[in-house]
């Protein structure tokens, strides 16, 4: 399994890609929303793992941007808001899901759901 993880904090990103390596054949990394649909064009992963909250481009826009050009994308929101609205404006956008930092145990389990 192919895995981007787009997040602006580098400590964030190593504990992302410590609970994914374990599963993930490959994984990329980019540290904002304005980066992604490139990184994502680049590599196709299976699963991308978007911030919603980084400079630049928040990812809300950078997955809408990226199922737009790929509508079979699987995004997985990782976020620390725990807020109805960024939730619907994230599956408006086209995420496949909402995971919350704090929960982050459960994203093993939320990735091999959809491969």
């Amino acid at each position: 399994m192919k895995v981007l993880i787009v997040e602006d904090n580098l400590q964030m990103r190593r504990m992302i890609r410590s609970l994914v390596a374990q599963f993930a054949s490959e994984v990329y990394e980019c540290g904002d929303g304005e980066e992604a649909l490139s990184t994502y064009t680049a590599h196709r992963p299976d699963w991308t793992l978007m911030d919603i909250d980084m400079p630049r481009l928040n990812g809300i826009e950078a997955t809408r941007q990226i199922t737009c050009a790929f509508p079979d994308a699987h995004i997985l929101i990782v976020s620390n808001y725990d807020d109805a609205r960024f939730r619907t404006a994230a599956a408006d956008a086209g995420a496949s899901g909402y995971l919350l930092k704090e929960n982050l145990l459960e994203l093993p389990q939320r990735l091999k759901k959809v491969r």
